[in-house]
């Protein structure tokens, strides 16, 4: 009997099976052998939310939520925010290995080419109601851009694959900065090709009416850095939603929409911002107690929000490394006075049995909302920064599980719970 097997005794019959086992996983088609009789579907398994279900093979990012430990393409988090650009983490993800120095700067080159958008993209804009919410006029944008390259649909092009990469990588900062434009009711503002990744989107941001804008660099840093730790995660709901909708061959800024649209929810994009609502609720140090106690016995909606994570269950490394980058940042713009709160919050709750027990850590979400704010950047625009972080992510997901000969389109079953069959009643008879 080959050792890397399960093996399966179906009491409903009392046949054995042997699953083999690959990379710690059976294959969900093996279940299907296993039948009652000739004409059963065949075994399937239930698993809501995708709990223990491998959809997919990647060699992108690793990730041991136990240990706290996040890589990309092998590199740990820790030492690609500290030494790397977010343009050269973007190509890691992209293309597996860090850039040479020739590499880096044609892949910065080209990026920067396309961040400049078609005239119509910003007629399109202009067409939102004044106070359209950013995420969803970034997500509807990028929804749109299919229209612009009809070109991207050769998804099995090489080159025309690289291309819509540098567009897509390239114009999210734009598209995003037009987005918070529109809503303040400030005239766009055009890329310029001196500045970095992160310093062109503050300047695209925030200048007004200096002739030269010249991001403060702790901030640009910061951003970069922000942008680094967001760049991918797995198989996130976003992520899987990037996956899913391009696996019907789709093109990439559509599938892209779809995971900008994962990424809208509050319990993905938006966590950062519940973080903040939850330290205002607060209010002050001396009421933590009192709202910890209130989380801990289950009182109406009362959450410790910025704590726990789907996958980890030892302290988020990049909650580690937003925590430092706070004090860099503060340093800048003035102390955010909702950070004591979070100190204090964190210190209390990490002590505290009942969340140690379940293993409730912060997470990345409990201390990057307080850094975006003290950037000035309003709430609704948290979603969007992590979106365009993303997108180097997305989009290796994405090509990744377009090269792999494995995947098709997605198409789960279902466990029908309903009606068997039924005769149709006339109207005048029910």
């Amino acid at each position: 009997m080959p050792k890397d097997s399960l093996t399966v005794t179906d009491n409903r019959t009392g046949k054995q099976y042997e699953l083999p086992i690959e990379n710690g996983a059976v294959r969900g088609m093996d279940l299907r052998q296993i039948k009652v009789s000739d004409d059963d579907f065949g075994l399937m398994s239930y698993d809501p939310a995708f709990m223990n279900t491998a959809s997919c093979k990647s060699s992108i990012t690793f990730i041991d939520g136990d240990k706290g430990i996040l890589r990309y393409r092998g590199y740990p988090i820790e030492q690609l925010a500290e030494k790397a650009t977010y343009l050269e983490t973007a190509y890691l993800l992209r293309h597996g290995e860090l850039p040479t120095k020739p590499q880096l700067e044609d892949w910065k080159k080209n990026i920067t080419l396309h961040t400049f958008v078609h005239e119509n993209v910003k007629k399109f804009m202009d067409g939102f109601h004044y106070d359209a919410h950013p995420m969803g006029m970034f997500t509807s944008t990028m929804a749109a851009l299919s229209t612009f390259y009809p070109d991207a649909k050769n998804i099995f092009d090489a080159e025309s694959r690289q291309l819509q990469i540098y567009r897509l990588i390239g114009k999210v900062t734009t598209i995003a900065a037009f987005a918070y434009r529109h809503s303040i009711g400030l005239p766009y503002t055009h890329p310029e090709d001196d500045l970095t990744y992160a310093g062109n989107f503050l300047k695209m941001l925030f200048k007004r009416s200096e002739a030269h804008y010249k991001p403060n660099p702790v901030l640009e840093k910061a951003l970069d850095v922000l942008f680094i730790l967001h760049a991918d995660h797995e198989q996130n709901c976003s992520t899987n939603a990037m996956r899913s909708v391009g696996s019907s061959h789709v093109d990439p800024y559509s599938a892209l929409a779809a995971a900008s649209a994962a990424l809208y929810g509050p319990l993905h994009g938006g966590a950062n911002e519940a973080v903040l609502r939850m330290l205002k609720e607060i209010g002050s140090k001396d009421k933590i107690p009192a709202f910890i106690k209130e989380v801990k016995e289950g009182k109406g909606d009362k959450r410790l929000m910025g704590f726990g994570h789907r996958v980890y269950k030892n302290y988020d490394p990049r909650a580690k490394i937003i925590k430092k980058l706070a004090d860099d940042v503060f340093e800048v713009t003035g102390r955010n006075p909702l950070l004591d709160i979070a100190l204090e919050l964190e210190k209390i709750a990490l002590e505290d049995d009942y969340f140690v027990k379940r293993k409730l850590y912060p997470n990345v979400d409990f201390y990057s909302g307080l850094i975006y704010q003290a950037m000035k950047f309003p709430v609704d625009m948290f979603p969007v920064l992590f979106a365009i972080g993303r997108t180097s992510g997305w989009v290796a997901q994405w090509e990744e599980m377009l090269l792999d000969g494995e995947q098709k389109i997605a198409r789960p079953r279902q466990l029908y719970l309903g009606h068997a069959q039924r005769q149709y009643v006339p109207l005048v008879r029910r």
